[in-house]
């Protein structure tokens, strides 16, 4: 008996040792970044240096819209447009507005999609870069209406457009109004291939649903960030219709790469050399004609 209080003292007294001291307290919230896959911890002001990239496993951190804009764009270069465009909630879904007005105090943007032109590396191009951080990215009737937008600026300018995707699908809140924008993207940039104009996909993670299915997957040239979920239904949902196991990077950027659905996997630290490298020898005979 003796022997088992002592078992439980020893543990109890390893328990205690877990509970943060007042040093580790007074470490300000946010100080560290801990790698979702390798664990490895590093200083979040380094990491930003790093693009968001693990310096151990290379492991690609979501980024925000606007630091995608500020690693891939000139600095100073950047003009937002449609910035007025306001959500509604159509459909009366309880709740809704309430967290539209939540995501945009904290992402800082009007709706899931930041758009504008700038320039990459001198040459001037027309962006569209979806935030997962709000609503998870999804797909509802001003985000398609900003991407659209951004596209027909890009055919009136004869510009190429670059859009970075990460999405969860089509929002659901607003029922077909979200679906209808698969339509009026793609046609959009029908209209911008017409006139000879580069679009070029970059796929980040995750880059689902009806997104995957519209214009995520239409570019002249798609490619991807490392190991990005893509895909159009989940994982589950396939093998309980195929009844078939899936291989264990099914969906993965590198799986769609080898089946012939991307044109290339890019790092993200070479991300702005290789689409001002595409922009480059693609449109410069478009310029010397305009």
């Amino acid at each position: 008996m003796a022997m088992i209080r002592e078992i439980f003292k020893r543990n109890k007294d390893k328990k205690e040792t877990t509970i943060p001291t007042k040093k580790a307290k007074d470490v300000p919230e946010g100080l560290m970044t801990k790698c979702p896959s390798c664990k490895h911890i590093t200083l979040t002001k380094e990491l930003a240096k790093l693009h968001k990239v693990c310096p151990k496993c290379d492991h690609h951190f979501k980024m925000t819209a606007y630091e995608r804009v500020e690693s891939l764009l000139d600095e100073g270069s950047f003009t937002s447009m449609d910035d007025h465009l306001k959500t509604e909630n159509p459909l009366g879904f309880p709740g809704y507005t309430e967290k539209i007005k939540s995501d945009s105090e904290k992402t800082g943007l009007n709706e899931a999609v930041l758009t504008g032109g700038g320039k990459l590396k001198g040459q001037e191009v027309i962006v569209a870069i979806m935030d997962s951080h709000f609503r998870m990215g999804s797909m509802g009737s001003v985000v398609g209406e900003k991407i659209t937008r951004a596209i027909e600026a890009a055919t009136e300018q004869r510009l190429p457009f670059i859009i970075f995707t990460a999405s969860g699908g089509a929002r659901m809140q607003e029922g077909v109004l979200s679906l209808m924008q698969m339509a009026k993207t793609s046609v959009a940039l029908k209209r911008h291939s017409n006139e000879g104009l580069l679009f070029i996909s970059v796929l980040t993670h995750p880059t689902t649903g009806g997104v995957s299915a519209s214009f995520a997957s239409v570019g002249d040239i798609n490619i991807a960030e490392p190991k990005a979920l893509i895909g159009f239904a989940g994982r589950r949902v396939i093998e309980q219709t195929v009844r078939e196991k899936l291989p264990e990077d099914f969906q993965t950027a590198e799986f769609l790469l080898e089946h012939g659905q991307l044109d290339a996997v890019v790092h993200r630290n070479d991300m702005q050399t290789t689409l001002s490298t595409l922009v480059r020898l693609h449109t410069k005979g478009a310029h010397q004609n305009a």
